[in-house]
């Protein structure tokens, strides 16, 4: 039996990603002879030609794709061994997650959810930041998060090996202080026809949900302001200022919270959440524990 070496494999996985011997070189300071002659045993190994030259740049032939594949699949695999390795901790100390939180994703479903990593046998020291999606990502994707929290799946054209991992889906519910409440509690939804709400911006999920909701029941709404941040957006509510949407999955939570009352609930309108990783295969614990309670609360 002829075995494979993945030294051969290895270098040519980052030829096929850069496209270029010399930054290969590059990022495994190794002479340009060396990592070519490398490739060449592999494709002696093979028994296939991987490569075809197009100026200067290297092209994969088209068993040299099939390879690629399956280094992809290879590499990705080793890097899922030693994030969870590393997340384990060891001699009782804490391991780290850190975790980003889409800004838009209400923060009382976010802490729900977290909550379930503090609960393991191994000690969890959390590490977590708000910030958009696309920045979020590009940490994920430098291995500087384990994990993100958000309200839509990763963009299909992400160049890193990322996976959206659907944790579930919430309804929307309208909230307000208990004198708005009860002002438009009855005929609703009907009675928001004019009503002062909050709303997120209209970069946000939630938002482009809403809007052809409303649309389609052709009710137009008296804007009194829209938010970025959702915390904001909230306290104005809780101050009363307007009625405000938020996840049916946390009414009581958000009624306690800011000392709120629910006027009704979007018939048919859902939130979809999802945990994104650079894992197909979750196997860190605590990430494990979150997904898990996620969908426990969310599919249930």
């Amino acid at each position: 039996m002829e075995w494979l070496n993945y030294h051969h494999l290895l270098y040519f996985w980052s030829v096929a990603k850069h496209g270029s011997v010399t930054k290969a070189c590059e990022e495994f300071r190794l002479a340009q002879p060396t990592i070519s002659g490398q490739i060449r045993l592999l494709e002696q190994t093979l028994g296939e030609q991987l490569f075809i030259r197009a100026g200067r740049r290297l092209v994969l032939t088209e068993m040299g794709h099939v390879v690629f594949r399956y280094a992809e699949d290879i590499f990705s695999t080793g890097q899922e061994l030693m994030n969870a390795v590393k997340g384990r901790g060891a001699n009782g100390h804490h391991s780290r997650l850190a975790v980003g939180i889409v800004d838009v994703v209400a923060k009382p479903l976010a802490t729900h959810f977290l909550k379930s990593a503090l609960k393991l046998d191994q000690p969890t020291r959390l590490s977590c930041r708000e910030d958009k999606l696309p920045f979020l990502l590009a940490d994920l994707a430098i291995h500087e998060l384990d994990l993100i929290i958000a309200d839509t799946p990763a963009p299909p054209n992400s160049k890193a090996q990322i996976y959206s991992h659907l944790l579930g889906e919430s309804g929307v519910t309208m909230f307000a202080t208990a004198k708005l409440a009860a002002q438009y509690r009855r005929g609703f939804p009907q009675s928001l026809q004019g009503a002062p709400v909050l709303l997120p911006t209209s970069d946000a999920m939630l938002r482009q949900l809403l809007d052809p909701w409303l649309a389609h029941r052709e009710l137009s709404l008296n804007i009194v302001g829209e938010f970025d941040d959702g915390m904001t957006l909230k306290a104005f509510g809780q101050d009363g200022y307007g009625i405000f949407p938020g996840a049916t999955a946390i009414e009581k939570e958000i009624c306690r919270q800011y000392r709120v009352q629910v006027v009704g609930q979007l018939d048919s309108l859902k939130q979809h959440f999802y945990a994104i990783t650079v894992q197909r295969r979750l196997t860190h614990p605590a990430v494990l524990a979150i997904v898990q309670a996620a969908r426990r609360d969310l599919l249930n």
